[in-house]
Parts: C-alpha cells; structure tokens; sequence
C-alpha cells in the first residue's frame, strides 16, 4: 500500500519538477544564439576550440528552479596553454563576472538563467589534466546510458530530493552529491526508488564499480589514491577509473541523506521534495519553550561568492560551535548560506554550570603558583591540578565577549563580519 502511495507521490512531484516547455524552448534558442557568437569569435582568433553544452541542460536531467544555469564548455586543443585567459579574450564582447578556480571561469547572465563558460582541455580521460576536462565524456555516458523519458524522470527525482534536503551539490560547504553522481546512482540502481532503498542500508566503504574496472572491492583500494578513498561510499566514474565520482561526499552528508531516505521510505510525502529553509523564529520559539539559551548570527565574508565563501563560512561557524561547546550544550544548530557573502545561523544551548579547566602538572611548582592563584576552587588527580568553575555568562555575552577578544582570529579565518541578532 505504502509503495503505490509512494507512487503517487512521485508522480505529483515530477509535475512540479519539470521544466516548462516555453523555459526550455526560450533557454535553447538563446544558447544556440550564444554559441554561434562564440564560434565566430574562435574563428577569427583562429584558436583551435570547439564549443559543447554540458550539465544537466545537455543531458536533458534539468529540474525546475527560480533561476536555471547551463554549462557551455570551450574544449581546447592541447597546443593551447593558459585556457582560462583565452576563454576571457574570446568572451570580450560579453559582459560577464569571473570565477576563480583550478581554472578560472566565466558566469554570463541572461535574466533568467546563467550561462557558465568554462575551458577545458580536449584530452583522453587518461590524461585529464582537470576533472572539467571529463565533462564531454560525462554527457557523452549520461546521454547513451539514460536514453528514454523514464529514467532521466527518475534521475529529476533524485535530484529534487536531495536538492531539497540540502545534499545536492560537491561544493565544500555541502559534501554532498553531484548531479553526475546522481545520475550514476540513479542509472545503476534502476530507479530513484531502488536508489534511495539501496543507500538506506548501504554501509561505509561500499564500492559500487558499474562498468566493473576493477575485479575486486580491494583491487580499488590498491589502485585509487587514499585522497579519493575517504568519502563513505566509493563511486567509480565510469568514464574514468581512477576518480572517485563521490569523493565530496561527507560522512555527515551520507548520516544525513540515509536518515532522510528511511523517513521517506516509511512515509512518503511530497514535504520531502520541498526545500527546508530554516525557520529562525520557530527554532527561537522552541528553544524558549525548553528553557534553553537561544541565539542567531550572521556571518559575512568577503570572500568570492559561491564554493569559496560557503566553505569558509561553514568552517568558522563549527569552529564558533565549538567555542560554544566549551561552555554550553548545544542542544541544536543550524547554518544556511546565501549563495552569496553572508550566511546565517543559530545556537540552542544549555549552560553547562560548571566547567573543569587543566592545569599544569603537579612537579611544574611555579606555573602550579599561577594557576592557583588565579582560580579559587583547585584540585589535583593523577599528578595534574585543575580548577573548577562557575560560568557566571549567558550565550549572548559569550558571543559577544569572544567577538571582541577574536577579531585577528577572525580576520585569519576570511570573516569580515559577526553579528548577533
């Protein structure tokens, strides 16, 4: 019964998940434009280059979004050395904003979707230089391997899933999966059903190896190298053996993503596929009604907007969380990026009364000295001397507190700015 619901559900979802035809028509004819534009400007320069639509617009697996954006990569000869600066020569008479990265890229607006122009080198995968390098492979597979309307809907089903539950995307500040993960996934599986039933089990060091490049799960781990064997499931690109197409998968991402895939599967709901921002009033709401200390933030860097800032967010507000710990008990947290320079977040704590702080060692006699005489309530285990004491603050002043005690440290850190709200 829960699996004909679950059905139903699906089929709602897709209706709302696909693009509509006047968004895909108007998006094509505008790339088609662009791309004779470009092809002109190859031409004249006389670079050796060909144009090609990658993502998930070329592999027909696009989900419905505020604002769309397409991959449009320049594959350049090998002759060619610095790519990125080519790219930008041949962009001249487009006005645009430049990314930086392993290669820096280009993002081109057009109203209501995005172009990103990004070079790449026309190679072997076995001698990729860069993982963008992959790309036409990537489309290539994708587009023989899910040819009819069933799977590339199944492929739309998991990415609005995951999009939804904040686990779509390899940028630093979400470890989650790609759409070309996903669309692996989805293809080796069967179906986003079978997907998501098989990852609600699925264990820690699972290689899945689709094309079978390997024999056995330990000729993988011989073979790969360790940077790529850290992320709890081991995806083989098919395209190229020796990348791990889930290498910026987290193990709080994969906790997370099997957590939500159980909930679903013994619920279905169309909740699932919509996204979650955080309610800061009802989550101040709930911490008022336990008891508990409640405080929001704001964080601002100044940082290039994108993987960058996100990620040098996210890391200065787990290292604030655990400053936190130190004296709280953090009942609940949570962080949201803008997708531009600022983030926001909060903490729900329990003030931890008492704390125990480390002394030195009983035989340091003068550092012993200094230590008692700056903390009354001393004490000494296993040749160590410690304090007890009392935290007289609540959150706010801490924040506050470490805020103006912090400034170098959060200087070193990339943020520009800390608010308490």
């Amino acid at each position: 019964m829960k699996e004909k619901n679950a059905d139903d559900i699906l089929k709602k979802v897709l209706e709302k998940i696909q693009p509509s035809k006047e968004e895909l028509k108007k998006i094509s004819g505008d790339i088609s434009d662009f791309k004779r534009k470009v092809g002109r400007r190859i031409k004249q320069f006389g670079i050796k280059a060909e144009i090609f639509i990658g993502g998930s617009f070329a592999k027909k697996t696009m989900i419905r979004k505020d604002v769309y954006d397409v991959d449009v990569f320049i594959r350049f000869d090998k002759s060619h050395k610095d790519i990125s600066n080519l790219t930008k020569k041949i962009l001249t008479d487009f006005k645009k904003t430049e990314t930086k990265g392993s290669r820096n890229y280009f993002i081109i607006d057009k109203g209501d979707f995005f172009i990103e122009v990004v070079p790449v080198i026309k190679t072997k995968s076995s001698s990729a230089e860069n993982v963008t390098d992959l790309s036409h492979s990537h489309v290539a597979y994708i587009r023989k391997k899910l040819a009819g309307e069933k799977m590339l809907n199944e492929v739309k089903l998991a990415k609005a899933f995951c999009y939804a539950n904040k686990c779509y995307g390899a940028e630093s500040y979400v470890n989650g999966f790609s759409g070309y993960a996903l669309e692996l996934l989805v293809y080796h599986y069967g179906s986003f059903m079978k997907f998501i039933k098989a990852f609600e089990k699925i264990k820690e060091r699972e290689v899945i190896d689709t094309e079978r490049h390997f024999k056995n799960k330990n000729e993988v781990f011989m073979d790969l190298n360790e940077a790529k064997l850290k992320s709890p499931v081991i995806l083989i690109d098919p395209t190229y053996k020796k990348r791990n197409a889930l290498a910026a998968l987290s193990k709080e991402t994969f906790e997370g993503f099997k957590k939500i895939c159980k909930e679903f599967l013994k619920n279905p709901s169309e909740k699932f596929f919509e996204l979650k921002k955080i309610d800061f009033e009802s989550a101040g709401n709930s911490a008022r009604r336990k008891k508990l200390e409640f405080v929001s933030i704001r964080l601002k860097t100044g940082k290039q907007e994108g993987d960058i800032a996100g990620t040098k967010l996210l890391k200065f507000f787990n290292h604030l969380k655990n400053e936190v710990e130190k004296f709280f008990i953090v009942k609940e947290s949570g962080f949201e990026y803008s997708g531009e320079n600022w983030a926001d977040g909060f903490f729900s704590c329990k003030n931890k009364g008492e704390i125990i702080l480390q002394g030195p060692s009983t035989k340091q006699e003068n550092n012993v000295k200094a230590f008692t005489g700056a903390h009354k309530n001393t004490f000494s285990k296993s040749g160590r001397i410690y304090a007890k004491e009392k935290i007289k603050f609540d959150l706010r002043k801490f924040l506050e507190d470490w805020k103006k005690k912090n400034s170098k440290k959060m200087e070193d850190m990339s943020v520009s700015e800390l608010k308490i709200i």
